[in-house]
């Protein structure tokens, strides 16, 4: 997954079918984007005059204006980024802000038709994508994707993208309402220089887990710690602990919202073996009070030794991060010999959401930064500032990766075509966070509720998701 460049486009597209990063378009279509931006909003700029520095035509006395969530990758990338862009258009005027409370910063200026003109709606305040593209509030991005890259004009943008990348952003139809820009590896995150403290190695069976935990303990260290006011991180290796143990096609049943689907097995024996964590006392002591921040804390602190998280940890944590931690991620311990896929079966796939509403006065600009951000150049300084991939197919030639990063990359070569991507978390934002993730794997993992009980209310809370006729719906093939 770290280099296909040795693939064609054709066979990017079947081997990101196969990995379960693509999704598949529903029975209606939304049109009323599909210009790439002119969509007929008087409150829209003119178009200026296409050239080989200025591919999408964009007004480029314009000015623009960004709005970028502050959390695990901060802000620099994009104001870097947003210096490039007046470099080459200095008449425009780029206006940068930064939130981690992009819901209610923004839904006034949706509902007032001021939005900015490049969102990256991220975070925990995240608006929900699913009701965005189902309210048609989103310009198409194939007007960027059909651009020359900056790198290589011979190049469409879309060809310089990771596997499914560009499918991800598709809900409906070929339009493409997101641009995922960062690339995001999932998984169980800990630490090398503790685990070898405790003369342990990375479990790959779930009893291997228990026996390093019970180890931890012994020595009065905690086996797992995680977000506990944001318990929607666990399923960042819960979900592909599913999969591994059940198949890739349990999960598509959750994210079709098929009945009885949280019933299946796999679903209960990974409940079971997450419960078994609660019970035996290796989790930390306090953790359902802990913001990300804290658990990252107190995990570097060697309290814990393991952390479910996604690969912007390494950046959102350095502060508190030891020199000698030797930062690494894990694919999820597998349950025993029945599981349907290998060890090293992990989640992975674009993150950083990126998008350009309908009624943005200058959707054009926020499609150029975009295709700036894009550049080997803009992404090389991601790469270098936050520890994280991006969703630039390869761009990593020259660099010294951190501890972190370059173990994202071995786990991706490791997983191989065993990368899952659920897509309940763009599908159904709200059902994932605050439904399935707080009021329910929350409960379980705080010993509140059992794993029976944390199904049978999950099933519920997906039930009512799948008869709310005010949810659009999509669905896997």
């Amino acid at each position: 997954m770290g280099s296909t460049s040795e693939f064609g486009r054709r066979d990017l597209i079947k081997r990101a079918a196969a990995i379960g990063l693509i999704a598949v378009p529903s029975m209606s279509v939304l049109s009323a984007c599909a210009s790439g931006g002119d969509s007929g909003n008087s409150n829209q700029v003119d178009k200026g005059e296409k050239s080989a520095t200025n591919p999408l035509a964009i007004n480029e006395g314009a000015p623009l204006d960004v709005v970028i969530f502050d959390g695990g990758f901060g802000q620099q990338y994009a104001k870097d980024a947003e210096a490039e862009y007046g470099k080459v258009f200095p008449s425009s005027k780029v206006s940068h802000s930064a939130t981690q409370k992009i819901q209610s910063t923004l839904q006034p200026r949706f509902n007032g038709g001021t939005p900015p003109d490049l969102i990256d709606n991220s975070g925990a305040e995240q608006m929900d994508m699913g009701t965005l593209v189902g309210k048609k509030q989103l310009t198409d991005l194939n007007a960027l994707l059909d651009a020359p890259s900056v790198d290589d004009p011979k190049k469409k943008v879309r060809d310089t993208l990771r596997p499914g990348v560009v499918e991800m952003g598709q809900f409906d139809g070929q339009e493409t309402w997101i641009l995922y820009y960062a690339y995001t590896v999932y998984g169980v995150w800990y630490s090398k220089t503790n685990l070898r403290k405790l003369d342990a190695q990375y479990p790959e069976t779930w009893d291997e887990m228990l026996a390093v935990c019970e180890k931890a303990k012994k020595k009065g260290i905690a086996g797992w710690t995680y977000a506990g006011k944001h318990p929607y991180y666990l399923p960042f290796s819960l979900y592909p602990f599913i999969a591994k143990i059940g198949g890739r096609e349990v999960l598509d049943k959750i994210d079709n919202l098929e009945p009885n689907a949280w019933k299946d097995p796999a679903v209960k024996s990974a409940f079971e073996a997450y419960y078994e964590l609660y019970k035996k006392g290796y989790i930390l002591k306090g953790t359902p009070g802990l913001t990300h921040i804290e658990s990252q804390t107190a995990w570097n602190e060697g309290k814990a030794l393991f952390l479910p998280n996604g690969s912007w940890v390494e950046n959102e944590s350095k502060k508190t991060t030891p020199k000698d931690f030797q930062m690494a991620v894990g694919a999820p311990s597998g349950l025993d010999k029945s599981d349907k896929l290998p060890f090293g079966t992990i989640w992975a796939s674009g993150g950083e959401p990126f998008i350009v509403p309908k009624n943005a006065k200058n959707p054009r600009g926020g499609m150029e930064l975009l295709r700036i951000m894009l550049s080997k150049k803009s992404s090389q300084n991601f790469i270098k500032q936050v520890s994280s991939l991006t969703s630039l197919n390869g761009g990593t030639e020259g660099l010294t990766l951190p501890p972190g990063l370059a173990s994202s990359q071995e786990a991706l070569t490791k997983a191989g075509q065993n990368v899952v991507n659920p897509r309940i978390q763009d599908w159904y934002v709200a059902l994932q966070k605050e439904k399935i993730g707080v009021a329910a794997i929350g409960e379980l993992m705080a010993g509140r509720a059992t794993p029976d009980e944390a199904i049978a209310k999950i099933q519920r809370f997906a039930d009512d998701t799948a008869k709310d006729a005010s949810v659009k719906k999509y669905r896997h093939k």
